[in-house]
């Protein structure tokens, strides 16, 4: 009786909720089930999925007829053009010391100077896959640990070019954009790896852009990065690979035609479920030799409670039991890694995962203003290297002035 009655309370505390977000659904749904069967609280808790290209459209519309949901589960990637219409945990409430013990350093993206905009759930770093038959063929049994290692004893052992340098087999897929699934978080990573922080964030609420301001004495991160993914599509360059003539590099990589594809660590699965033959790995990307911090960019999930939600106090009871107990649940059933430390220290049986959680601990994002904007100038600066429209120090430039401007 007692059970039953904490399950009425519950059931009359959390009411109907809905969650919408970029996360699959599958595997959500299947969490909300259970969660169901076991108290009926949570009946009335539902999530809707949208892709993350049409998510911002979506729920703009939605809230101007009133009808969007309570919470959203979205990536970092969307954190500061969301803003306004997220409501912050307090730091009286959640202290900033706690969210520190709990959550991976990368995570902590979502701590902004008024409050925790988002439980973290999971992390999606961005990591390497190599072709094994590939690379074994020429003698090499693990995949490059360093990018010196890569473009100076690697590459020129798995390019095949003809005597006119047209490309039978790729290396990676750098230097052009449109083509490259995951463009922005490759560039990123190089970015990260300059020892840039990114964008600051002003005491006031407001942001700085720091792309190309390193830690110590390490220069420009963004045209470091520019400078050397570029090389990849220049024919007139050793490290000439890749061009936008090519199929997007995923397809490519599947096919066989590309030694190494840049990809986040949930695609593994996928990559593996739509060519079951490849035999590929995954490892962590690599790092440059004499770095003495090791990074990757990653894509960070939390659950975001919205200020237009009519239903707070529900909503907040199940923002808490998803960022709590559960969140390892979804991370996983999204084929991603948790955001505690705690449970990533305990680590992974599953193929993939044993690296991805490695790769989840030296992870980072940062506070890009609006996605498709920040993509657009990355790969306009990569346009205008690649066709001589300016050189790279006025590309890098022009690319930080017209980002300060998205803020």
């Amino acid at each position: 009786e007692t059970e039953k009655s904490v399950e009425d309370l519950e059931l009359a505390a959390i009411g109907t909720v809905s969650i919408w977000g970029t996360l699959p659904k599958e595997g959500i749904d299947n969490i909300l089930l259970d969660l169901s069967e076991d108290n009926e609280a949570y009946l009335y808790v539902s999530y809707r999925y949208y892709h993350p290209d049409e998510f911002d459209s979506k729920l703009l519309n939605a809230l101007a007829d009133n009808q969007g949901p309570d919470l959203m589960l979205v990536s970092h990637e969307k954190l500061v053009e969301m803003r306004r219409r997220i409501q912050p945990t307090p730091y009286e409430s959640f202290p900033i010391r706690d969210i520190r013990n709990l959550y991976l350093d990368g995570a902590q993206i979502f701590a902004l100077t008024d409050g925790l905009y988002g439980y973290p759930i999971a992390v999606d770093p961005l990591m390497m896959y190599w072709n094994r038959d590939i690379l074994a063929t020429e003698g090499y049994l693990d995949a490059p640990r360093t990018w010196e290692n890569l473009v100076n004893s690697m590459f020129p052992q798995l390019i095949e070019r003809d005597f006119d340098r047209t490309i039978q087999r790729s290396v990676v897929a750098m230097g052009e954009y449109s083509n490259v699934r995951n463009a922005f978080g490759i560039v990123s990573s190089l970015i990260l790896q300059g020892g840039s922080q990114g964008v600051i964030e002003d005491n006031n609420g407001g942001y700085t852009v720091k792309l190309q301001s390193s830690f110590g004495d390490q220069g420009d991160p963004l045209r470091a990065a520019a400078d050397f993914y570029t090389r990849f599509s220049k024919p007139s360059n050793t490290l000439y690979s890749w061009n936008r003539s090519f199929e997007e590099d995923r397809v490519k990589f599947m096919s066989e035609d590309l030694a190494l594809y840049f990809g986040y660590g949930s695609e593994g699965p996928k990559i593996e479920k739509i060519n079951p033959n490849l035999n590929f790995d995954i490892a962590e990307i690599p790092q440059g030799a004499s770095a003495s911090v090791r990074r990757t960019y990653a894509r960070f999930y939390s659950l975001s409670l919205l200020r237009s939600s009519d239903n707070v106090n529900g909503a907040n009871i199940v923002m808490t039991k998803f960022g709590g107990e559960i969140a390892d649940r979804i991370a996983l059933a999204s084929n991603m890694v948790p955001a505690r430390r705690n449970s990533v220290t305990i680590g992974s049986n599953d193929t993939y995962g044993r690296i991805t959680y490695q790769s989840a601990t030296i992870a980072l994002g940062w506070l890009n203003p609006d996605l498709p904007a920040s993509d657009s100038i990355f790969e306009n600066m990569t346009q205008d290297i690649n066709e001589n429209r300016r050189d790279l120090a006025g590309a890098v430039s022009d690319a930080s002035v017209r980002l300060s401007n998205e803020f």
